[in-house]
């Protein structure tokens, strides 16, 4: 099975798009034919599918684009992965970083993948919730390892420059399985590394 990344912009999506966007600058007072605004329309179309390219990417296959068999059975941790994606009830941004941590057994895949792989579920419309525990499955179903481990903290611009505007608000949410839901010194290993 191949992986491969693309940021192909749909002609027609991009079209349809651009027109409600247009009507959207329009609803909200602005003229969207002066010289600042003119290609804002199609910008944005393409931006929005940029943020949701997730959906045509399939997590599973990124991974099994790569793995290996070893018989290293200790903690593989890949921390501080940047990350960014879009809330479903805003449409706005959260921005963040990613720690995940597998056992192997019998199978690792390449460390990129385990990025990609956060990237393919953070770019799409999502809560971050969600997106924690499908990370933290992709890894587990595609890698069958002894346990998963998914720390996300994220800071939701939704939260802190509308509504209640905490600027310096976080929320952190957590997904284990495996060892790491059994074995409290594994997860405090885990998230003693991730400090």
């Amino acid at each position: 099975m191949s992986y491969e990344k693309k940021e192909i912009y749909e002609e027609k999506t991009t079209a349809e798009i651009a027109v409600h966007v247009k009507e959207i600058l329009r609803l909200l007072g602005e003229n969207p034919d002066r010289e600042g605004l003119v290609k804002t329309p199609e910008r944005v179309a393409k931006a929005l599918q940029f943020l949701t390219q997730g959906y045509s990417q399939d997590g599973a296959k990124i991974i099994q684009s790569a793995i290996f068999d070893e018989e290293y059975r200790q903690m593989v941790l890949v921390k501080d992965i940047e990350l960014y994606s879009t809330c479903e009830h805003h449409m706005m941004p959260f921005l963040g970083k990613c720690h995940v941590a597998y056992i192997p057994n019998g199978k690792i895949t390449g460390l990129s993948k385990v990025a990609r792989v956060v990237e393919t579920f953070a770019r799409r419309l999502q809560v971050q919730e969600r997106l924690t525990v499908q990370i933290r499955d992709c890894i587990d179903n595609a890698l069958h390892p002894l346990g998963v481990a998914v720390v996300i903290e994220a800071m939701h611009t939704c939260m802190s420059i509308r509504g209640v505007q905490k600027a310096n608000a976080t929320t952190t949410t957590s997904a284990f399985s495996g060892a790491f839901l059994t074995s409290a010194r594994t997860r405090n290993e885990f998230l003693n590394l991730i400090k």
